[in-house]
């Protein structure tokens, strides 16, 4: 009677990487996105699991700092880009579809995705705080204590993109991928393009 596995969720085909082959151009870009934001998360993790062997060094705290650099460099970008272009279109054909809740508030996947985006957004300021804030606590007790929970929240936080990464590049953009035209993908990828200038 175990919940199923967050990252085997029922029907999943699995995402595998001839179906990321297939995906319109503007879709495998969002997902290249992705690719960036899990490298600078098994950096941030390789780095941080020696912490519990050699205490919150210099080089821990760079490597935080590097992350959430990297975090706000790729991921506030994309987020609001899935916002602005994808997601209302993706919501509006998800539920012509019948793909949503059965509620009187009607959801769907999307509010999911731009929940875990406000989520992740406010979990990443919590860390640069906690981080900043240690770094100025006179007392070396009270400074490992907010170090602590800076990298309970940073643990909580990479988990959290993830799993968002997981649901978006094989289930929200496989949805868009079978509900948007790619003529519409193509329009919705050239703003984009222009936007980034390119």
């Amino acid at each position: 009677m175990d919940p199923p596995d967050a990252y085997a969720p029922p029907g999943d085909t699995g995402g595998d990487a001839a179906d990321l082959a297939k995906r319109h151009p503007y879709l495998r870009a969002l997902s290249d996105d992705h690719a960036r934001l899990m490298e600078a998360m098994a950096l941030v993790e390789e780095k941080l699991a020696k912490v519990g062997e050699t205490g919150f060094t210099d080089a821990a705290d760079v490597a935080v700092m590097r992350f959430l650099e990297t975090f706000d460099r790729e991921f506030i970008p994309h987020s609001r880009e899935e916002e602005a272009r994808l997601f209302p279109l993706v919501h509006e054909r998800l539920i012509a579809a019948g793909e949503h809740s059965k509620g009187r508030v009607i959801t769907t996947a999307i509010d999911v995705m731009k929940d875990e985006h406000l989520k992740a957004v406010q979990l990443a300021s919590v860390v640069l705080n906690f981080v900043r804030l240690a770094s100025v606590l006179p007392d070396e007790k009270s400074a490992q204590l907010v170090v602590n929970a800076a990298l309970g929240e940073l643990g909580k936080l990479i988990e959290l993109l993830r799993l968002h990464i997981f649901r978006e590049d094989g289930i929200v953009f496989a949805q868009a991928q079978g509900l948007i035209a790619p003529a519409e993908l193509d329009g919705i990828g050239s703003v984009s393009r222009r936007r980034r200038g390119e």
